[in-house]
């Protein structure tokens, strides 16, 4: 059943929100990772806000979701979302990679309620995922996984032999989510190592795929909606995003995937945020 426009509006706002919340972060800190955090506000917001069954205050409830996130370097937006959904208070955003921080650079699961996984080292998410998958089939649950990738990822050989394994247990629980934004570190993918159609290589793993704009929430609640339809097969949603989406002068800009913005720049990037609505306070 679609989602009603309105709905869809409030989560453009809350994922409006949920940017200004990153570059705030960010500033505070002084390091972390700007473009794919802000690239994948919407897709963490429809998930949190939408899609996923979970409790912020009861984060072990048994009966919910898991969500991995593979690429742990932009959790800037996963702890903005967990924070505006209610697992702690949004002021403790503020706190992200200080020492004796819960909100660690990487996201640990022995520090923060909520986080389903350790990440960091890039390409191990999709095994992590495919055997909770696995779990929830052999204990019969009708819980989801959903595990969160970057598309540089796909250059990793373990990430092919978790697709392999989950297409073998026809893992039609699973629900990955690639965030095709073609940068990583050292330049765009095509570059460093071209991925060719990843729909059509997922495809030929024994795979779902579906192609989707990322930064389309409407468009990402229908793909996780069909993948739920799906039976005896994995899902891959191959999501095109805009990195830094949002703030004009970071979008598509390789140099901001690793790169924050100063003082300056960040009072710029809340500007062109608070015209578009959502506005929050500031630290």
């Amino acid at each position: 059943m679609p989602i009603e426009e309105a709905k869809i509006k409030q989560l453009e706002l809350k994922a409006n929100q949920i940017r200004q919340s990153i570059i705030e972060m960010l500033l505070e800190a002084g390091s972390g990772h700007s473009a794919g955090s802000l690239g994948m506000a919407d897709i963490f917001t429809a998930l949190y806000f939408h899609v996923l069954k979970h409790d912020p205050k009861n984060p072990e409830w048994n009966g919910r979701d898991r969500l991995v996130l593979s690429n742990g370097h932009i959790c800037p937006v996963q702890y903005a979302a967990m924070a505006h959904s209610g697992y702690f208070k949004t002021e403790e955003l503020k706190t992200f990679r200080k020492l004796g921080s819960r909100l660690q650079g990487h996201p640990s699961k022995n520090y923060l309620p909520g986080i389903e996984t350790s990440s960091g080292p890039l390409g191990s998410g999709l095994s992590q995922a495919s055997g909770m998958a696995l779990v929830a089939k052999m204990d019969k649950s009708d819980w989801r996984t959903y595990c969160l990738m970057s598309d540089a990822e796909q250059q990793c050989g373990q990430t092919w032999e978790a697709v392999m394994f989950a297409s073998k247990y026809k893992l039609d629980n699973l629900t990955a989510v690639i965030d095709r934004n073609n940068i990583q570190i050292s330049g765009l993918t095509d570059d460093v190592m071209p991925l060719g159609d990843l729909s059509a290589k997922y495809e030929s793993f024994g795979w779902n795929a579906i192609n989707i704009d990322g930064n389309n929430i409407s468009e990402f609640i229908g793909a996780c909606e069909k993948a739920k339809s799906v039976s005896g097969k994995p899902t891959v949603i191959v999501a095109r995003t805009i990195p830094g989406k949002g703030v004009d002068f970071m979008e598509n800009n390789f140099e901001w995937h690793g790169k924050i913005p100063n003082r300056d720049e960040a009072s710029e990037a809340l500007r062109e945020l608070r015209t578009l609505g959502g506005q929050i306070e500031e630290y």
